[in-house]
């Protein structure tokens, strides 16, 4: 197989496998060699197998065009991303101190507010969040912990520095595509799984389920866990149904469960109420429970809010988490990493402008050709203004929301995200790429050996979400000093 001229010679961008001589990287080399020495009708025979491994697996997502749900088969690249175990050790430590940071900072929230009583964070941080939920103020969920399933965002800059992009603690998605994507390289490359010592991912369901079942109730010798989907319409129901059916967990929506009068949960079943102790949620706060949040909402069990606070049930996430998950709280989470752990934070923040500040609304509205503008609060890549890539029109649409709303939006550097070479039309050509390790929290912390990493499998594009044209890669984890 060979390089495109796109690919050959490209020093703009840090590459993942290929050194600034564009040679491989140490830990790549097997791959690409293996590779280069593939048959243009070989490969072309793999990547039809591996078509048909999604197809025959079933792996979807949904998008949302014309008021339609269409499942669309996973996009899915073949050629691995591939990072050093050292180098991923240090990831993985510093994913575990952020989310240590992050659950003490939303137990604070929900009780004295000490941050903000000792000044290291600003009050109107948290009386303008959309996410601060004041009826879960008091509440002590086990092990002070709120998040307890993380999905992180890493990107590598042009310099090979990572940088957290961003935290996804309220219904992060996205594991069943971790897992998936090693399943089909396990199944058309086999043989590159046999002399190399890639760490594996498929532990993550019982680590989930051991992380669940430590939430339950003390009265619950043999504590049952549901996972609750908003149902087969919601974008993430594969990811819903894989979980629950991995973990061998009952998939439920809310009008499966209730509520009794001794406040526990109950699962409606042909041999009658079967009790549940630990729910996996899948739906946002505002439609989890019709008696606390949203009234008109159909999704959620009417008094489930109760039960979790009379201790009758664990709830994961925690209702109220999503109050870590705002992109002006992530601003200060390296504070929060001095104030709560008195440590330095291991990984670094991509340097962040709050427009909510006049000096740095300044900067950002006179610098909106060079800057990203994220809204705080948006998700899968919306509303997003890659400044660079912008039209005029667009920069003057951005600046009067920015001057609307200025509590509502930050922006930051366009940073020069590292590539990885993709298979386009037959050849290997430079794709950016993020990459979202998950971080469980209860009784114990885990990270899992990788994650997902997203593709924009279209040139020059900086948008890796799958609902916008983007795809995914296997990602591996080497442990080069025992291969």
């Amino acid at each position: 197989m060979s390089k495109s001229p796109e690919q050959a010679g490209t020093k703009e961008f840090f590459d993942e496998l290929l050194d600034e001589a564009d040679q491989p990287r140490p830990v790549a080399a097997h791959l690409l060699h293996y590779l280069q020495d593939m048959s243009p009708r070989e490969l072309k025979r793999r990547t039809n197998a591996v078509d048909a491994a999604i197809r025959t697996m079933g792996i979807t997502f949904t998008v949302y065009s014309d008021g339609e749900n269409i499942d669309r088969a996973w996009p899915f690249d073949p050629v691995p991303r591939i990072i050093p175990k050292r180098e991923w050790d240090q990831v993985s430590a510093g994913l575990k101190q952020r989310l240590r940071a992050l659950n003490c900072f939303i137990h604070d929230c929900y009780h004295d507010q000490n941050i903000i009583k000792d000044g290291a964070l600003p009050a109107s941080i948290l009386a303008d969040s959309k996410n601060f939920r004041p009826q879960c103020r008091g509440i002590s969920p086990p092990f002070e912990t709120w998040a307890h399933i993380c999905g992180t965002d890493l990107v590598r800059d042009g310099d090979g520095t990572i940088y957290v992009l961003e935290d996804n603690l309220r219904v992060p998605s996205g594991v069943s595509y971790m897992l998936e994507n090693r399943h089909v390289m396990k199944r058309v490359f086999p043989e590159l799984f046999q002399n190399q010592n890639i760490l594996p991912v498929n532990d993550y369901p019982s680590l989930l389920l051991d992380t669940l079942l430590s939430l339950a109730p003390e009265d619950a010798p043999r504590p049952s866990v549901a996972v609750l989907t908003p149902g087969i319409y919601n974008s993430a129901y594969f990811e819903h149904s894989y979980l629950a059916r991995q973990m061998g967990a009952d998939l439920v929506e809310g009008q499966d469960l209730f509520v009794g009068e001794d406040n526990c949960v109950y699962k409606k079943t042909v041999f009658g109420p079967q009790r549940v102790h630990v729910v996996y949620r899948r739906i946002d706060d505002e439609f989890l429970d019709p008696e606390v949040f949203r009234e008109d909402s159909t999704l959620g069990v009417p008094g489930i809010l109760r039960a979790w606070r009379a201790g009758k049930v664990a709830i994961a996430n925690a209702p109220g988490a999503g109050v870590a998950d705002d992109k002006v709280v992530y601003a200060f989470v390296p504070d929060f990493i001095r104030y709560y752990l008195n440590e330095e934070p291991i990984l670094p923040n991509v340097p962040t402008y709050l427009c909510m500040d006049p000096e740095q609304r300044a900067y950002v509205l006179d610098n909106l050709d060079k800057l990203v503008v994220k809204p705080a609060n948006e998700s899968g890549g919306y509303g997003i203004m890659v400044g660079p890539k912008a039209s005029a029109a667009t920069r003057r649409q951005f600046a009067k929301l920015i001057r609307q709303q200025p509590r509502n939006y930050i922006a930051q550097p366009t940073l020069m995200l590292s590539t990885v070479p993709t298979l386009i039309k037959n050849r290997l050509q430079p794709r950016h790429v993020d990459l979202r390790p998950f971080v469980l929290q209860a009784e114990n912390m885990h990270v899992t050996t990788g994650g997902l990493s997203r593709v924009a499998l279209r040139r020059g594009s900086l948008v890796v979400n799958s609902s916008q044209g983007g795809g995914s890669k296997d990602t591996w984890i080497i442990d080069e000093e025992t291969a």
